[in-house]
């Protein structure tokens, strides 16, 4: 079998400032091509690890490659290559989408013979052909974080680095933005994208879970699921405070993790406590709406990965 075609690879990458250790030892590989997510809360080390990976600052310690060049040494031929998209990417606000598109393709260098056929390309593949001549400052949230992946994409990169491009965007303005990056993975895009949406994680191909400046664990959404150790019972309950903390006194539950409007419990033999729990909560006055096994899912695995 021949070896795998990595776009990224990482070795101990680790970044200091100070005393603090932003990214310690990362060490993970990128398939060409996929979407891989890193994943994780504020403080995780995904900013600071994209920003390694970018050529935008130096490791302390630990090597990468990009595309097969060096980060380090080969920052510029890194730079041209990839297509980078921090969380505040700086779109001018007094400039029309087609003038800042115009403005991004020739910062990066792109022929004038191409320079109007891919602009119009990107516009109908973002969706903002019908917003070509509003200025960017009277743009939504979501139509923003468009019009930045489509500067990002104007010298046609060969990787994308996104980080947190959908914080503070509404549901529906998500949905369409992962729309776009599925189609970029069609025609063989890599992307790496940062999230803090445990439901960004679902769409990935492979994820790196990350807390504190470590990779916790890498996989596919559905290996990673498969791996959890525990079963989960979904509870609805009210008052949903009062049946938490009884159901954590209760033998053979570990835990009661909100979960949206339910309650997930983490218990090791789900048929076991499932009625003694539903019998405990009605006895102490709790009403309990329903109470079934479940599947766990990303949050899950995450939070029992942070607690070993």
């Amino acid at each position: 079998m021949p070896p795998l075609d990595y776009a990224i690879e990482t070795e101990s990458l680790t970044k200091t400032f100070g005393e603090v250790v932003a990214v310690d030892r990362l060490t993970l590989q990128v398939r060409r091509p996929e979407i891989l997510g890193l994943v994780g809360p504020d403080g995780a080390g995904k900013t600071t690890a994209l920003r390694m990976l970018a050529g935008v600052i130096r490791p302390s310690s630990g090597h990468a490659r990009v595309l097969g060049y060096d980060i380090v040494r080969q920052t510029e031929a890194v730079k041209a290559r990839i297509g980078y998209m921090p969380q505040r990417f700086s779109l001018y606000a007094d400039l029309t989408v087609q003038e800042n598109l115009s403005f991004f393709a020739e910062v990066y260098g792109v022929p004038h013979a191409e320079r109007v056929e891919r602009m119009e390309e990107l516009l109908r593949f973002a969706g903002l052909s019908a917003f070509r001549r509003r200025r960017a400052e009277y743009l939504s949230g979501g139509m923003k974080q468009k019009l930045a992946l489509a500067c990002t994409l104007i010298h046609r990169p060969q990787l994308l680095l996104l980080d947190e491009p959908t914080t503070g965007v509404d549901p529906v303005a998500r949905r369409e933005f992962w729309s776009i990056l599925y189609r970029l993975l069609v025609q063989g895009q890599t992307i790496v994208v940062s999230t803090p949406y445990m439901d960004e994680a679902e769409r990935c191909n492979r994820v790196a879970l990350m807390a504190a400046g470590r990779v916790l664990q890498v996989g596919t959404p559905p290996e990673l699921k498969a791996a959890y150790p525990h079963e989960i019972l979904e509870l609805h309950a009210r008052p949903a405070a009062r049946a938490a903390a009884l159901a954590c006194a209760m033998p053979g539950v570990r835990d009661a993790c909100p979960f949206g409007q339910s309650l997930h419990l983490v218990v090791e033999d789900a048929q076991a406590v499932q009625e003694p729990v539903r019998a405990a909560l009605t006895a102490a006055g709790v009403e309990v709406v329903s109470l079934r096994p479940t599947s766990a899912t990303m949050e899950d695995v995450f939070l029992a990965l942070l607690r070993g």
